[in-house]
């Protein structure tokens, strides 16, 4: 089912991603496809660069610099992890903010590609505490939500991925609280107050969109790439991890959300869309990693670009007839 093209961006020489690319957000626009993509320094401290695409696989120009920086103490030790997408005539690019203790969501937005104006950190910021006591009476949820967290004050909350256009006249987007995937919906930025997210979490349940349920996502899940919508619903390409004997192993995988109901889950793939078993996905920084973060739809063919070892950035593809007909045969 699926189509490995191999990688399609590599490190370089240059200081800002010496040692590695990675992760990149992807967005096809009049024809042209945009890469902003996370680039690392020494000492894994991450930005974020550019290139361009004339088709699928084929770059046609690449920056020598970054166009994305750190410049607020959240993002003192990077930014990372970037995904796109356009709402009405804005784009948001999300992004994980990183201060060497931390990781939160983040987002910036723009209107050409070329200047973003940063929104800061949108997600919540709780001790491991706080959100305990907030979702310690709701019935039936994962008890990994309950471990402490490790390393840091705060529970991570990362992989904002935004749909991308308004449901029901509000933003919505996904984040990512271990173990699972969960949405929030707002009409503006400026509503993601403290007391939202207070509010949030004594409903935390509710805004579960996905949990581990298969085996090859069972340590936990993360968002991908921007939901895709389709005539069956939301197409969800994300990535799952499983521990094995060599760590923990990153893996691509597929949902189904309900088009108008984004928390309801319709279908997904029982098993991985694709895991790592070529060698630049098997041996890198972090080895045993397919992380997808971004996709462009081309007639019925869905490319896949993805994060391979923490190192490079490869591409996949796939018929999405083809995966939205295995999807529907898996419903719920």
């Amino acid at each position: 089912m699926i189509r490995k093209h191999g990688l399609i961006i590599t490190k370089t020489a240059l200081d800002f991603e010496v040692e590695g690319v990675l992760n990149p957000a992807v967005i096809a626009v009049d024809g042209k496809i945009h890469i902003f993509y996370r680039a690392v320094a020494l000492g894994n401290h991450s930005t974020i660069g550019y290139c361009r695409l004339s088709d699928p696989l084929t770059i046609e120009e690449r920056y020598d610099h970054p166009v994305i920086v750190p410049e607020m103490p959240n993002e003192e030790y990077g930014v990372e992890d970037p995904r796109i997408v356009k709402i009405d005539d804005l784009y948001y690019l999300s992004y994980c903010g990183y201060d060497g203790a931390n990781a939160f969501g983040c987002v910036a937005t723009s209107k050409d590609l070329k200047t973003f104006e940063k929104h800061g950190i949108i997600v919540p910021q709780m001790s491991g505490d706080e959100l305990r006591f907030l979702i310690k009476n709701q019935q039936d949820l994962n008890i990994k939500y309950f471990q402490p967290s490790t390393g840091s004050a705060y529970v991570w909350d990362k992989n904002v991925v935004f749909f991308p256009r308004r449901i029901n006249g509000k933003l919505h987007f996904l984040h990512r609280i271990r173990p699972g995937i969960q949405m929030a919906a707002v009409n503006t930025l400026d509503e993601l107050t403290p007391e939202f997210w207070r509010e949030y979490m004594l409903d935390f349940k509710n805004h579960i969109v996905l949990d581990p349920k298969f085996t090859h996502e069972l340590s936990y899940l993360g968002n991908g790439a921007p939901p895709i919508e389709t005539e069956h619903g939301w197409l969800l390409i994300y990535h799952g991890v499983h521990d094995t004997i060599n760590g923990y192993m990153y893996v691509a995988c597929a949902a189904l959300l309900d088009i108008d109901n984004p928390t309801k889950e319709i279908a997904r793939l029982p098993f991985p869309l694709f895991i790592p078993d070529q060698p630049w996905e098997l041996k890198g920084y972090v080895n045993y990693v397919c992380f997808p973060t971004g996709t462009v739809l081309i007639d019925d063919e869905l490319y896949i670009y993805y994060g391979a070892a923490d190192e490079g950035i490869a591409c996949a593809s796939v018929s999405v007839s083809t995966l939205l007909k295995e999807l529907l045969a898996n419903k719920i």
